[in-house]
C-alpha cells in the first residue's frame, strides 16, 4: 500500500513516458466495427424537451420562455368538481404557468410512429427536477430539493385522420419553488422500449424578459437580433464564459468585435439569443484615464444569480433582472446602470464561488487609482462596491515604477485577495509578484516572486522551483490566476503553468510549451481543467497529476473528427470557429460556430476528452506466437484491468437530497390519454405537495415525521371507496388519485457512484471500496515470498485530502491473489476542528478528497455505448459543517405526556387549539425537542445541551413583541436582581459568564414566576377565565453542545394559561366583589321591606294624578260652555228677559253631577 502525504510531492523530478508508435489503421478498423455493432443494437435516439405555457398545452411546435414566476389560479375550477375524491375542497389548489413537453427523436426513424408505439407499449418518460438552492441563505432555507414525476400522454390539438394516429407528446408540470431560479430537468425512460439515454436539460428562469402590449416576450436590457452573421465569430477569438458556479440562470458572452452585442442563453446554450444591449456607448478620455482606443465591443461579461455585468472600453454597467422568487421587484433594473463612473476600469475579474450569502465581482482600475481594487458585492440583486486598500495603494508597497495589477481572485471564505502585480524594476526589468491582501486586517503579504525566465526541464514532466534550477532565455509572461477553493490549488498561467499547494512553493508543469500563451482556463471543480490559448488550442490537465495534454489539435482529435464526418454528424463542419469552452456537470463542452455551404449555425457539443486521449495513445504492438501462428498484442499502459467501486455510501443521504415522488393521476380513458383537465389536476397535486413541503418547516413537530401525513390524514379510510368508483368508471372527471403514490422517498437504492458533493457533520465518516484487477503481467505465480509486495507496487492507490487538519483519510488494503485483484477500503473522517457551529447549510467549510491510482493518469479508460470515460482518478468535494435538511422541533406530543406524568394532570385551554396546546402556569414545564433529518427521515430526541431564553411575548398572539437585549437578560438571567424573572429552574449548569441556564432533556424542569417587573405579571383578565400569555422562546445549542456542528436555533410560541393575579389586583377584586355582593343583599332586603308601601303609595299617587287630570278636563270643558252660553243669552235677551226656575234648577243639578 502506498499512502502519500497530502501536500508533498513524491520527488522534484519525474521521468517522462516514452513516445511509442502504433498501427492506427488496425485500431481504426476495430473502432469502426464496434461502432457499427453499437448502432445496430442501440438506436440513436435522444430526448426533446420544450417549455409550454398552461394555455398552449397540446399545440404543435410551441415553445415558450421561462418568464412567469408566480403560481396561477387556473386549476381551482377543476378541483371543485372532484367530488368523492381524496382532495379537500376547503384547501386552495394552485397551478404553475408552464408545462414540460417531452418527446424523443431517433435518427432515420419516423418520430410520430415511434412515440405512439412507445406509448402503447407502456413507455413513460420519468422527469426529475432538481432545484438549486439560492445564494442568500440568510433569506432562504438551504435545501437540495428534487421532485420526480412521470410525464402524462396527451394528443396534440389539430386535425388527425384517426384518434390513435394523432400526434402525441408527454406533458409534466414545471413546478416553481421560491428561492430557486436554476433548475435541472433529467429525462429518462421507465425501462420499456425503445432505449433512450438519459439526458439533462436546464430550465432556468429568465428575469430579463417582459411582455409588450401584445403579450410578446421582449428583452428588458436590449433588443434581440435575429440575424446571426459569421462575421460575429469569424474574426473574433474565443472568449471565456464567466458566471457564478451552479447559481447563474442566464449565461452571457461578449467579445463580438465592434458590436455592443452579447450572446445570451437561459438553457445552458441549448438555445440562445443575440441581444444588442441598450447602453450609451460613450466615452471621453481624460488625463487620469487616457482613451487608448475606442470600440463598441463588450470586452468582459459576467453573470450572477440575478445580475449581469459588462465592460465596454473603461465603462462598467450592470443590470438586475426581475426575479420575484428571490427578492422584491423593486430591486430589479429598468435599464443598464453605470457604476464606478469616476473610475477607469481596465478589467473585470470573476469570482466563481459565492460565500456569506452574497456574490462578488472584482474591478481592476488604471489611471489615478492604479493599485486599488474595487470589490463588488451582490446581495438580493443590490450591488455595492468597495475600494481596497482603504488608506494606501498596493503599488506603494512595492519597489519600482509603472506598477499594475494584472489579475485578481477573491477567496471568499478567507476574505483574502490574491493579486498578480506587474512592476518595472529600477533595472528596467518587468517583475511579477504574487500578493495576498486580507480585507479584515488590511495586511499585504508578498507570497511569491515569479521567475523572470522559464526554467530548463531537460525531459522532465515537472520541476519543483526551489531557486536552484537553470533557466532558458524565454521570459515568463503571467496572464492570470486561478484558485480552486475545494482543493486549495493555485495556478498561475500565461506562457507557462505553475501550480502550488500552499501558495508559496510552486511546481512548473513542463508539458505545456513556452511557445503558446494561455488566454483563459476553465475548471469542473471535480479534478478536471482545460486551457485555451491565444490560437484557440485546447489543453487538458487532471488535477493531482503533472501531465498536460493537448487535445485540439492532436492526432486523437483528427481521428475523432474524421469519424464524426464519416457518420455525417450535424455537429461538425469543415470550417469551425470556437466561441467558448466551459464545463457543465463534469463534462467539457464546446460552443462552436459552424460554417458550411448554405448553412451557418451555433451549436453546443461535448468534447470527449477521454476518447481523444484514447485515440491519441501510442500503444506498441508485438507479435506473440500461439501454436503455429502469431497474434498481434497491444501493450496496455494502464496498471489495472478493471476498476470498480463497492460498498458505496448512500448517495442521497451524503449529498443531502430531498426527493418527492408525484406520478400523474390515473384516467379512465381507454387508451390512457390525458386531457387539459386531468393535466390541471396533476398540476394542482404537485403544487399542493410542494406547499406541504414548505409548510412542514414549522416549530411544532407533527406526530408523524412526514410532510405528506396531513394531506390524506382524514381520507385514508375511504381509499377502497375511491378505488371502487374509479374501477367502475364513476370517478368525477374520470380521475383517480392514488394517495399512497404521493410520497417522500428517503432511501433510494438504485443510485450508483459517489455523491457529487459530500456533507459531513462533526465527526462523521463516509467510506467506500475500490476493487482493482491487474493486467496479466502484474501477478506471477511463483514461490517468491515477496509477490504480495509486487502487487502493492503495481496497484498502488493514493488518497489526498485538501485540508489534512480537517479531514483524516485511512486506507485498508486486501490482496486477493486468486482473483488477481486488490481491495482498498477508504474511509474519510472529519477531525472535529475546522468548523465552529452554524445554522443548517450556512458558511460550510469547502474542501475535497481525491483518490488516484498511481500511473493511471491519461492511460486508463472505460468504453461503453455511452462513450469513453477516464478511470483511476476520483475527486469529491466535501462540505464540512451543519448539513442542509437538519432542524430542531418542539416535541409537543411527548412534552404533554411528560407534563401529565410529572404533574399528575394536564389542563388545556378552554378553547383548545390542536396546533398550539396550552400549558398551565402552576405546573412544572419540561420541554422536549426532536432532531429531525428531512433527508433520511430520521427523527429522534435531542439529547444535547441547550440554552432557553424568553425573547418575546404578549397577552395575545397578535400583540407579541420582541424584547431588547437588556430585557432578555432581566427576564432570563439568574443574576438578575430587578425582580423581573419570568422563569427559573433548579438546573445548576450555566454559561461561562453565569448569565443563562444550560439545560438538557434531563433538567428538572421550568418553574414559571412572572415576577413583579416581568411583562407577564398582573395580566388583566379578558373574561371569566384566568389570564393567558404567549411567550416567544428561543432555544439554541450554540456554544453549549459539542456533539454537532449544527446550531439548532429554534424559536416557537408557548401558550401559557392560568396566570395568577397580583396581590393588589386580587385584593381590589375581592373588595369590589364584596362591596357589590353586600350592596345587592342590602338592596334586596330593602326592596322586600319597602315594596308594599311603595305599591300603596304608587296607587294613591296614581289616584290623585287621575283626579287632577279629571278636574283639569272639567274646568276646560266648563269654560268652553260658559262662553257659548253667554253669547246665546245676549242674542235672546230681547224675547225672554227672565229665565224660568225649572231651567235654573236643571242647570245647577248638571253642574253638581259633573263636579261629583
Amino acid at each position: 500500500m502506498v499512502c502519500w502525504p497530502a501536500m508533498s510531492p513524491v520527488s522534484p523530478v519525474w521521468s517522462r513516458k516514452p513516445n511509442q508508435w502504433a498501427f492506427w489503421e488496425l485500431l481504426l478498423v476495430l473502432l469502426l466495427s464496434w461502432k457499427s455493432w453499437a448502432v445496430y443494437h442501440l438506436q440513436q435516439c435522444r430526448w426533446l424537451v420544450a417549455l409550454n405555457k398552461f394555455e398552449r398545452v397540446g399545440s404543435l411546435l410551441s415553445k415558450d420562455w421561462f418568464l412567469e414566476q408566480e403560481p396561477t389560479d387556473t386549476v381551482a375550477e377543476v378541483f371543485e368538481k372532484l367530488v368523492d375524491s381524496p382532495v379537500d375542497p376547503r384547501e386552495k389548489y394552485m397551478g404553475f404557468p408552464y408545462y414540460l413537453k417531452v418527446n424523443f427523436s431517433c435518427m432515420g426513424k419516423n418520430d410520430e410512429e415511434l412515440v405512439r408505439k412507445g406509448h402503447l407499449m407502456g413507455m413513460r418518460p420519468v422527469v426529475l427536477i432538481s432545484y438549486k438552492y439560492p445564494v442568500n441563505f440568510y433569506r432562504w432555507k438551504i435545501e437540495n430539493l428534487q421532485i420526480q414525476m412521470e410525464a402524462a400522454p396527451l394528443r396534440s390539438a389539430g386535425f388527425c385522420v384517426a384518434e390513435v394516429m394523432c400526434a402525441l407528446n408527454w406533458y409534466a408540470p414545471m413546478p416553481i419553488k421560491n428561492g430557486s431560479v436554476v433548475m435541472s430537468v433529467d429525462i429518462s425512460s421507465n425501462g420499456l422500449e425503445p432505449y433512450i439515454p438519459p439526458k439533462r436539460f436546464y430550465m432556468n428562469m429568465n428575469g430579463f424578459l417582459k411582455r409588450d402590449a401584445s403579450g410578446k416576450p421582449i428583452f428588458t436590457m436590449g433588443y434581440e437580433t435575429f440575424i446571426m452573421k459569421s462575421a460575429h465569430f469569424k474574426h473574433s477569438k474565443s472568449r471565456p464564459l464567466w458566471y457564478t458556479i451552479n447559481h447563474s440562470p442566464v449565461f452571457i458572452l461578449g467579445g463580438i468585435e465592434d458590436e455592443k452585442t452579447i450572446l445570451l442563453s437561459d438553457t445552458s446554450f441549448q438555445d440562445y439569443s443575440l441581444v444588442e444591449v441598450s447602453i450609451d456607448s460613450c466615452w471621453v478620455g481624460s488625463y487620469y484615464c487616457p482613451m487608448l482606443e475606442f470600440s463598441a465591443t463588450i470586452h468582459d461579461a459576467i453573470s450572477t444569480e440575478s445580475t449581469l455585468f459588462i465592460r465596454q472600453n473603461q465603462l462598467v454597467y450592470y443590470f438586475t433582472g426581475r426575479y420575484s422568487t428571490l427578492f422584491d421587484n423593486s430591486h430589479s433594473s429598468s435599464s443598464w446602470v453605470r457604476v464606478l463612473a469616476s473610475e477607469c476600469i481596465k478589467k473585470l475579474c470573476p469570482v466563481f464561488i459565492h460565500g456569506n450569502g452574497s456574490e462578488y465581482i472584482l474591478a481592476l482600475t488604471t489611471g489615478k487609482h492604479e493599485g486599488y481594487i474595487h470589490i463588488g458585492t451582490i446581495t438580493d440583486g443590490l450591488v455595492s462596491f468597495q475600494m481596497v486598500p482603504e488608506r494606501w495603494s498596493i503599488c506603494d508597497k512595492l519597489p519600482g515604477i509603472n506598477c499594475s495589477i494584472n489579475w485578481a481572485t477573491y477567496i471568499v471564505d478567507e476574505k483574502n485577495l490574491l493579486l498578480l502585480v506587474q512592476v518595472l524594476s529600477l533595472e528596467s526589468v518587468l517583475a511579477y509578484y504574487l500578493l495576498s491582501f486580507n480585507l479584515e486586517t488590511q495586511e499585504m503579504t508578498i507570497l511569491y516572486i515569479i521567475p523572470l525566465f522559464i526554467p530548463e526541464v531537460q525531459g522532465l514532466d515537472f520541476l519543483v522551483l526551489d531557486g536552484k534550477e537553470s533557466y532558458t532565455t524565454t521570459a515568463m509572461i503571467p496572464k492570470g490566476l486561478f484558485f480552486n477553493t475545494f482543493n486549495n490549488m493555485l495556478y498561475i498561467w500565461g506562457n507557462f503553468i505553475l501550480q502550488s499547494y500552499n501558495r508559496m512553493h510552486f511546481i512548473f508543469l513542463a508539458d505545456f510549451p513556452k511557445e503558446s500563451t494561455i488566454k483563459y482556463m476553465v475548471s469542473s471543480y471535480q479534478g478536471d481543467m482545460a486551457f485555451v490559448t491565444e490560437n484557440d488550442e485546447i489543453w487538458y490537465f487532471l488535477e493531482g497529476g503533472y501531465d498536460v495534454y493537448q487535445i485540439i489539435p492532436s492526432k486523437g482529435w483528427s481521428i475523432y473528427f474524421n469519424l464524426q464526418k464519416m457518420h455525417q454528424s450535424s455537429l461538425f463542419a469543415d470550417q469551425e470557429f470556437l466561441v467558448s469552452l466551459f464545463y457543465e456537470d463534469g463534462q467539457l463542452y464546446q460552443l462552436i460556430y459552424l460554417l458550411e455551404s448554405g448553412s451557418e449555425r451555433l451549436v453546443k457539443r461535448v468534447l470527449p476528452v477521454a476518447q481523444l486521449l484514447l485515440y491519441d495513445q501510442n500503444n506498441p504492438i508485438t507479435l506473440e506466437r500461439h501454436g503455429n501462428y502469431r497474434m498481434p498484442s497491444f501493450t496496455n499502459f494502464c496498471p489495472f484491468k478493471v476498476m470498480r467501486l463497492r460498498d458505496l455510501p448512500k448517495k442521497q443521504h451524503f449529498a443531502r437530497q430531498e426527493l418527492y415522488h408525484a406520478p400523474p393521476p390515473l384516467v379512465s380513458e381507454s387508451l390512457g390519454f390525458h386531457n387539459n383537465k386531468t393535466l390541471a389536476v396533476y398540476q394542482g397535486l404537485v403544487y399542493y405537495l410542494l406547499w406541504l413541503h414548505s409548510k412542514y418547516d414549522k416549530p411544532y413537530a407533527d406526530p408523524v415525521h412526514d410532510p405528506t401525513w396531513r394531506w390524506w390524514e382524514q381520507k385514508t379510510q375511504y381509499k377502497d371507496y375511491y378505488f371502487y368508483l374509479s374501477s367502475n368508471w364513476l370517478a368525477a372527471e374520470g380521475v383517480y388519485i392514488d394517495m399512497s403514490s404521493y410520497q417522500k422517498l428517503y432511501n433510494i437504492s438504485n443510485d450508483y457512484g459517489l455523491p457529487e458533493t459530500v456533507f459531513l457533520d462533526k465527526g462523521n465518516t463516509f467510506s467506500f471500496t475500490i476493487f482493482l484487477t491487474s493486467q496479466d503481467d502484474t501477478f506471477k505465480l511463483s514461490s517468491n515470498p515477496v509477490s504480495g509486495y509486487q502487487v502493492e507496487k503495481k496497484l498502488a492507490v493514493a488518497v489526498v485530502v485538501a485540508d489534512p487538519d480537517c479531514l483524516e483519510a485511512s486506507v485498508n488494503q486486501e490482496v486477493l491473489l486468486n482473483r488477481k485483484a486488490v481491495l482498498y477500503r477508504i474511509t474519510i473522517k472529519d477531525r472535529k476542528v475546522c468548523y465552529d457551529q452554524g445554522l443548517s447549510g450556512h458558511n460550510l467549510k469547502k474542501t475535497s478528497m481525491m483518490v488516484k491510482v498511481l500511473g493511471s493518469s491519461g492511460k486508463c479508460f472505460q468504453t461503453t455505448y455511452h462513450g469513453s470515460s477516464m478511470q483511476g482518478h476520483l475527486m469529491v468535494p466535501v462540505l464540512i459543517g451543519c448539513p442542509p435538511g437538519k432542524r430542531l422541533a418542539f416535541d409537543v406530543t411527548y412534552t404533554i405526556l411528560h407534563t401529565r406524568e410529572l404533574n399528575k394532570h394536564y389542563f388545556d385551554c378552554a378553547r383548545m387549539n390542536p396546533e398550539m396546546p396550552c400549558f398551565l402556569f402552576r405546573d412544572l414545564f419540561q420541554p422536549f425537542f426532536l432532531v429531525q433529518d428531512m433527508v433520511t427521515g430520521d427523527s429522534g430526541s435531542f439529547l444535547g445541551s441547550y440554552v432557553l431564553k424568553v425573547v418575546g411575548g404578549g397577552p395575545t398572539i397578535d400583540t407579541i413583541r420582541d424584547y431588547t437585549e437588556e430585557e432578555i437578560y432581566r427576564y432570563n438571567s439568574p443574576l438578575d436582581n430587578t425582580n423581573s424573572l419570568i422563569w427559573k429552574t433548579k438546573a445548576e449548569r450555566t454559561t461561562y459568564d453565569k448569565k443563562f441556564y444550560i439545560m438538557s432533556y434531563q433538567s428538572p424542569g421550568i418553574e414559571w414566576l412572572c415576577l413583579e417587573n416581568s411583562p407577564c405579571h398582573d395580566i388583566t383578565p379578558q373574561n371569566i377565565f384566568a389570564p393567558d400569555f404567549f411567550l416567544k422562546l428561543l432555544v439554541s445549542n450554540r456554544g453549549v453542545d459539542s456533539s454537532t456542528y449544527c446550531d439548532y436555533q429554534l424559536i416557537f410560541i408557548l401558550h401559557m394559561h392560568g396566570l395568577p393575579l397580583s396581590g393588589k389586583r386580587s385584593l381590589f377584586i375581592v373588595i369590589v366583589s364584596t362591596s357589590l355582593l353586600v350592596g345587592l343583599v342590602v338592596f334586596y332586603i330593602m326592596f322586600c321591606l319597602l315594596w308594599p308601601h311603595v305599591v300603596k303609595a304608587w296607587v294613591t299617587l296614581r289616584w290623585k294624578i287621575n283626579n287632577i287630570l279629571a278636574s283639569e278636563s272639567y274646568y276646560t270643558y266648563a269654560t268652553s260652555n260658559a262662553a257659548f252660553s253667554f253669547q246665546s243669552r245676549s242674542g235672546s235677551e230681547a224675547s225672554s228677559k227672565a229665565p224660568s226656575k225649572a231651567g235654573s234648577k236643571e242647570t245647577t243639578a248638571d253642574r253638581n253631577e259633573v263636579a261629583a
